[in-house]
């Protein structure tokens, strides 16, 4: 009976899915059409000569250069200008709004009998995917219609401005033309407080010195003004955090699945999706695709940078992206079919898949360290000691994850120790590590604290970092003394952090005022927060005392998302929004980014928070001896958040794609003052 009850929850949760995107596409599409006819109801409540003075008023000091340059020559006369009716575009447009409405008569069944059949609900998702698709599709040809009215409108406004303009006085026209010239060319000197006379000291009041002392810390040397970026190299670095975005959007999806399967574990019945499939996939998606391009991705970009010098090779670079896309992509595929490498989590690929992930790493390596070697500095900064650092680590840590060599017995536990530890903290952390410690000064626009405090955390980290990887694993049968030196470097990791931690706030000294007026720098202080929160948490863990109630709990998960959300995804969008901008000239909604920073920031310590509390009092009641089933009853309401928390991050996900998408490929609608000086111009143009 309950089971018959629970058959058709998948199909149900798929059909309110898409009745809820048809929704929002729908609502989407009235916003943006209500807005065009908006702007056209304005747009005629005014008189031409109304309208057009308004334009006048807000053109620029070049724009009223080369107006008044056009009126000093022969203009033809200006001839009424006919308006084209939108009759026609209206109808386009309800056709595009309407018309596929009849396409989702196809997904209604006329039975309900088959429901518990598996063939009938891959069908139904078969049926589902276009449907999807074509909402997308018509969601995006509206918005070119939309789009396509609008330039139309403007260009037809700019014809007649021009016609308008060249029919204006010329004198009036250049009095007002020259004074309001006159108001925007004006620039303060920067001394209307100091005054130009030199300072002096009569009285030895001031004390004004000449030759200051060393400071606390050593005098850095100032930031170079960019210079200009190889539009092949822009177009790398673009297409690895476009693909990064893809699948962040990927693997977030499946997480946000699996995040629902625990309130509904009856969601589906499908193998290909079920939990211990779809969890490897989510895991190592999130690393290998979306983590791990979008680091390369910023580091194509910082390591010939502070080289002073161009990439060694952008063709590399290409090959790189595309052999760890095909990782990734044929990883998936494998887990989800079942084919992995068991018993390896965070390793479930299997190593012929891994290694073209290896492959792709090496050619990485060797294009970072030319581009280094051939660099017009003469010292290495910091930051390309972290990226090349991390790369080396990485390539280590995969070959000896997964080489077919260590998979049997305690060696293989020890290698999971060491890889899950390594992963993290040698690879993902090393190099964000190294992004902060390009982007931080620069969006700070003063130079980072101390180098010294830099190299300090650079190598402290590599020699307790690589130690630690154990103490997943305290009361197993590896040997005590392992354990032991596993505890002492998770202690021994408070110096790197406390390094790391001290250098970044204490570059943050005097520009605080900075952070309400940035959209980077929010990002990186919270990612700073939760490297030192989420660090020693990591170091409190690894106590036996603390592991006896912690290990084999919710807890372990909380903490995961803690330091790889908190910390590696904070810093990693916070490099996207400081380096897409300087590479297109395209800046985020700043409405957007905001959405996105808050959903994923308050949806990660509703999934963070009550998992810990909760596992922290499940972990208690082990310890008392209750039973194992009175534990997991008790967490499904911690559950519940994590899978609220969950969502708030998967939304965010979708703003950061929208804001990828405006900085990408979203281009400037023609300004009609612009296009009625370009009519001004071909008018008075010798045929």
């Amino acid at each position: 009976m309950n089971a018959s009850l629970h058959q058709p929850v998948g199909l149900i949760f798929c059909l309110s899915l898409l009745l809820l995107l048809l929704l929002i596409a729908v609502i989407f599409l009235k916003i943006k059409t209500r807005e065009v006819v908006e702007a056209n109801k304005k747009l005629h409540a005014k008189n031409d000569a109304e309208r057009f003075n308004q334009y006048i008023s807000n053109l620029d000091s070049k724009q009223i250069e080369t107006l008044l340059k056009l009126k000093h020559q022969k203009n033809p006369d200006a001839g009424p200008s006919g308006s084209s009716s939108t009759a026609g575009k209206a109808l386009l447009i309800g056709l595009m709004l309407f018309s596929p409405v009849a396409i989702f008569a196809q997904s209604k069944s006329g039975s309900i009998d088959i429901f518990s059949e598996a063939g009938f609900l891959i069908v139904i998702s078969l049926i589902l995917i276009p449907i999807l698709l074509g909402i997308v599709l018509m969601v995006i040809k509206v918005m070119n219609v939309l789009k396509q009215h609008r330039i139309r409108k403007a260009r037809e406004e700019a014809e007649k401005l021009a016609k308008w303009l060249a029919a204006f006085p010329q004198e009036e026209m250049e009095k007002t033309l020259l004074k309001r010239k006159q108001a925007l060319d004006y620039q303060l000197s920067n001394r209307e407080l100091s005054g130009y006379e030199t300072a002096e000291d009569e009285k030895g009041l001031i004390n004004i010195k000449t030759n200051a002392g060393l400071p606390v810390v050593a005098i850095k040397k100032k930031a170079l003004k960019r210079p200009n970026i190889d539009p092949a190299l822009t177009k790398l670095i673009l297409w690895y955090i476009g693909t990064a975005t893809f699948w962040l959007l990927f693997g977030t999806s499946i997480g946000e699945y699996l995040g629902i399967k625990f309130v509904a574990p009856d969601a589906d019945h499908v193998s290909w999706l079920s939990f211990g499939r779809l969890r490897p996939v989510h895991t190592n998606a999130v690393f290998w695709g979306w983590a791990s391009l979008a680091m390369l991705g910023l580091g194509y970009y910082i390591v010939p940078m502070v080289s002073n010098t161009a990439l060694a090779s952008v063709r590399k670079g290409w090959w790189s992206l595309i052999l760890i896309n095909a990782s990734v992509v044929l990883g998936s595929i494998c887990l989800m079919a079942g084919i992995n490498n068991g018993g390896g989590e965070y390793r479930e690929y299997i190593w012929p898949v891994m290694a073209l992930f290896a492959i792709g790493l090496v050619i990485t390596l060797g294009n970072f360290l030319k581009t280094v070697a051939k660099r017009n500095t003469k010292e290495i900064y910091i930051s390309n000691w972290y990226i090349i650092s991390s790369v080396i680590f990485a390539i280590v840590i995969v070959v000896v994850a997964y080489g077919p060599w260590w998979q049997d017995g305690l060696g293989e536990t020890i290698a999971q120790g060491y890889y899950m530890h390594q992963g993290v903290g040698m690879w993902f952390m090393l190099f964000t590590l190294g992004i902060v410690y390009y982007f931080l000064p620069q969006q700070l626009n003063k130079p980072i604290y101390s180098y010294s405090l830099g190299i300090l955390a650079f190598w402290t980290q590599i020699l307790f970092y690589t130690l630690i990887g154990s103490h997943h694993f305290v009361f197993s049968p590896i040997p005590w003394w392992l354990q032991t030196v596993a505890i002492v470097g998770s202690v021994g990791m408070v110096i790197p952090v406390a390094a790391g931690t001290t250098n970044f706030l204490m570059t943050f000294r005097g520009a605080w005022y900075k952070i309400p007026g940035s959209y980077t720098l929010p990002f990186f202080l919270v990612g700073i927060i939760f490297y030192f929160t989420g660090s020693t948490q990591g170091t409190a863990e690894a106590f036996r005392s603390t592991n006896l109630i912690w290990h084999f709990t919710d807890f372990t998960v909380a903490h995961s998302h803690m330091t790889m959300y908190g910390i590696i995804c904070f810093f990693v969008w916070a490099g996207i929004y400081a380096v897409i901008p300087r590479l297109t000239g395209k800046e985020p909604p700043q409405i957007t980014v905001g959405a996105h920073f808050w959903l994923a920031l308050i949806g990660l310590l509703f999934y963070t928070v009550p998992l810990m509390y909760g596992a922290t009092l499940k972990g208690m009641m082990w310890v008392s001896g209750k039973p194992f089933i009175d534990g997991v009853a008790f967490m499904a309401p911690f559950w519940l958040w994590r899978a609220i928390g969950g969502s708030l991050m998967w939304f965010s996900h979708l703003f950061f794609a929208y804001n990828i998408y405006k900085m990408l490929v979203e281009s400037n609608e023609p300004d009609v003052k612009d296009l009625a000086l370009e009519n001004l111009e071909n008018q008075a143009a010798p045929v």
